[in-house]
């Protein structure tokens, strides 16, 4: 809008300027025109009925020696007189209102007169900063002999006329500026109101989640287009809604459905054992045998050991399923990863804390589970290393604690470092694949994080930061 309200300015001062150039241009030729046609008519009347000389070349001079300048005066025109070969013969000049000084006529404007079919010629020009409009024409006695050329010269003073387009163009710059500043608030006013109803749709279309619930867009006034664009975005988000609600029921079944079968399989692998040893027992069994009560002792213990697998199999799945409630107290954190590490009895770990004492608004159990697991997992990555090594660090900072295990260990290859916390997903050939799941759910229970990082056959450093303060 303001451009066109630019352009269209720019254009009517452009034809504005045009029209009045042209306006002057055809005033000055019609008016000195009706000047020459009169000037002539005095000159012939002077010629054929006013003077006592006879009408030839040389009388020219004394017929107009006085009455040239009464027709120059009174026509406002500088008159000259030339003989045929362009000598100067008598001019107006010496008292006329203009001071131009008069030569004798060029070759060139001679010969064009010669050839012109009209035998007049209009010449344009302009002599320091005025212009001039003159015309050359024959001047003939009775016998329509050419006796001499007559050259008479009009000063265009435009002056009167510059100032009346100054004044319109001032008047109707005025005009276009006050239009231009209307145009400014128009245009301001309108986009604002057309952005604001696109701003809000494009936030609300920012904000829009799958797995969340999204609002929909309520304008109360918009302009059709914008209104059929949002009644397109609530559409979208019902069928949004209804999609994510099948969607989380399909990963859930999906997800449930996954975790029966691992279970199964879980349970599968103790069974057989069983299966075997019942099977080998009843075939074997003899109660004469002296060493009857050891071979009952070492089935019953099979069996046990096998039903203990089963029980942790089915206690991961238990612990997995819920999420772990918290008891949070102060604990002594130094101390209470110490703990946790008693349990193991390999050499290979060591434990670094940083503090002598460090506490924290933790639940004990889970953090010692917390630890058990990672160190677990370090144990089992360096089992086949010649000199292995796991260090556990505790440290703090302003807010945190930082528990840090390291180990030498085979490493987690690349395309697997994105599935280590989800559930089912092991590198081992044992287990469920649980554990770094379980942990990670605690962890985030208490808006804490933990990550890794790994070198295939170079080790594994878990990092794990828990809040030291109550949340």
């Amino acid at each position: 809008m303001i451009f066109l309200v630019l352009l269209a300015s720019i254009l009517i001062l452009g034809v504005t300027v045009y029209q009045y150039d042209e306006q002057t241009q055809d005033y000055n030729i019609q008016r000195f025109e009706r000047k020459e046609t009169t000037a002539k008519q005095i000159i012939e009347l002077e010629l054929k009925n006013k003077t006592s000389y006879a009408v030839n070349t040389e009388n020219i001079e004394k017929i107009f020696k006085e009455r040239i300048y009464e027709i120059s005066s009174i026509n406002r025109l500088n008159i000259a007189f030339f003989d045929l070969n362009g000598k100067l013969l008598k001019s107006s000049i010496a008292n006329a209102f203009e001071e131009v000084t008069v030569k004798n006529l060029p070759k060139d404007i001679i010969n064009e007169l010669s050839l012109n079919s009209n035998h007049r010629i209009l010449k344009n020009n302009e002599i320091e900063g005025t212009s001039y409009q003159t015309s050359y024409t024959y001047i003939s006695d009775a016998k329509f002999k050419r006796i001499a050329i007559l050259e008479l010269q009009f000063t265009q003073d435009n002056s009167e006329i510059e100032y009346e387009l100054r004044e319109f163009i001032t008047r109707l710059i005025l005009v276009y500026i006050f239009m231009f500043v209307i145009a400014i608030v128009i245009a301001y006013f309108l986009s604002s109101y057309i952005t604001r109803s696109i701003k809000t749709i494009s936030d609300k279309m920012q904000q829009t989640r799958l797995h969340q619930r999204n609002e929909k867009i309520i304008l109360n006034k918009a302009s059709s287009e914008i209104e059929v664009l949002v009644d397109a975005y609530n559409s979208m988000i019902d069928e949004l809604e209804i999609s994510a609600a099948k969607l989380a029921k399909s990963e859930r079944e999906q997800a449930w459905r996954e975790m029966a079968k691992q279970v199964a399989h879980e349970i599968k692998n103790p069974l057989t054992p069983m299966r075997l040893t019942v099977q080998s027992f009843e075939r074997k069994f003899d109660e004469n045998d002296p060493n009857i009560k050891i071979k009952l002792k070492e089935y019953s213990q099979s069996l046990i050991q096998q039903i203990d697998v089963m029980s942790a199999i089915a206690v991961a799945f238990s612990d997995f399923e819920k999420m772990p409630t918290q008891h949070k107290e102060q604990i002594e954190v130094i101390s209470v990863v110490k703990f946790a590490l008693d349990i193991f009895n390999e050499k290979s770990i060591t434990y670094q804390p940083k503090e002598k004492e460090l506490y924290a608004f933790l639940d004990k159990t889970q953090l010692i589970r917390i630890v058990t697991n990672l160190v677990k997992n370090a144990i089992q990555a360096t089992e086949y290393e010649e000199n292995p090594y796991i260090t556990v660090k505790v440290q703090q900072d302003k807010e945190n604690l930082i528990i840090v295990v390291s180990d030498n260990g085979k490493g987690i290859s690349d395309d697997v470092k994105d599935f280590i916390f989800e559930p089912k997903f092991t590198t081992k050939n044992s287990g469920m694949g649980l554990g770094l799941a379980m942990i990670k759910n605690i962890i985030e229970a208490y808006d804490g994080r933990i990550s890794f990082t790994s070198k295939l056959g170079e080790g594994t450093v878990f990092k794990v930061v828990l809040p030291k303060s109550i949340t």
